[in-house]
């Protein structure tokens, strides 16, 4: 078989699967819905994990702690000091914020602005705002910490390793909790779609029989059905993106609204387009992988009878 006939038959069978769905309208639109519901469920969950890392600032800024230099500490050796810190293992980036800078900002602040007027001298120390690394756990932050603290012109290391536990716990739960509920959602997928071709599969005993009778190939009888789990999966998650994307069109304003209300920027975030894409082609798997296992089940049992 050429490169030509081997793609004119695929195409074939892809297009006559297509058409057996549109022959049966109501029941592939409640088939393709059931997969884009179950495929938007933790497309929706990790939209809403990604939008709440803005919620504090960002995860990442709740890992921060703060290095105060002692008064005095002139502003070269804190420029000195955040050098060999960026220079240390487990360290993403050190910012140095001026006392002059630290002044001129709490002076803009309307509770603050008559104190810091009334005061002859600045008291505001050299601060360093160190972020560690995403790999560095607890006690590497611990030893972090503790070794800035030793380092000459340092007065205080404010770091809150209770907190940084806990993040780390609520990401580690969301990340399983997703991990979870996102495989749970597949296999439902791979169950429905591998229902559905399997009374397919029922409903074209005879057809099958004959096509084998007259020399048809398992390969060649598996192929429709193959193609049909696969349409199932590509339309489930179109459906899938577009719920995503309703629902965030939907929500996006009256979340915002919500959280203006506390005083929070908070904002549902957009799904990127790898996302969608990722959802669309789990769909596609997940509807080809239901199909392979109903056929693999069911396709090998109907056999022609010869009198």
């Amino acid at each position: 078989m050429n490169v030509g006939s081997w793609f004119t038959r695929h195409a074939q069978n892809a297009i006559g699967a297509l058409g057996t769905l549109s022959r049966n309208p109501v029941a592939t639109a409640l088939t393709v819905t059931v997969i884009g519901i179950a495929l938007a469920l933790p497309a929706a969950l990790g939209v809403l994990v990604q939008s709440g890392r803005s919620l504090a600032g960002g995860w990442a800024d709740v890992r921060d702690f703060s290095v105060y230099l002692a008064p005095g500490v002139p502003l070269e050796r804190a420029e000195s000091l955040a050098g060999e810190l960026r220079a240390k293992p487990g360290v993403a980036s050190v910012r140095l914020i001026p006392a002059d800078a630290a002044a001129a900002e709490l002076g803009k602040d309307p509770g603050f602005a008559g104190a810091m007027a009334a005061l002859e001298n600045n008291p505001l120390p050299h601060t360093l705002v160190v972020r560690p690394a995403e790999t560095v756990d607890g006690p590497a932050l611990e030893a972090l910490g503790a070794e800035v603290r030793k380092a000459p012109g340092v007065d205080l290391v404010k770091l809150d390793l209770q907190w940084v536990e806990r993040l780390n716990a609520v990401l580690d739960f969301l990340r399983r909790l997703g991990l979870m509920i996102g495989g749970l959602l597949v296999a439902a997928v791979v169950i429905v779609v591998g229902n559905t071709i399997r009374l397919d599969i029922q409903n074209r005993s005879e057809e099958i029989e004959v096509a084998k009778l007259l020399g048809a190939t398992d390969a060649f009888v598996r192929r429709p059905f193959l193609y049909l789990g696969l349409w199932y999966g590509m339309l489930g998650g179109l459906v899938a993106v577009l719920i995503l994307l309703a629902g965030l069109l939907a929500l996006g304003g009256p979340v915002s609204r919500l959280a203006g209300l506390y005083g929070s920027s908070f904002a549902l975030g957009g799904a990127s387009g790898g996302s969608l894409l990722a959802v669309l082609c789990g769909g596609i798997l997940a509807g080809w992988g239901g199909a392979w296992v109903a056929v693999s089940r069911h396709l090998a049992a109907i056999q022609p009878k010869v009198d």
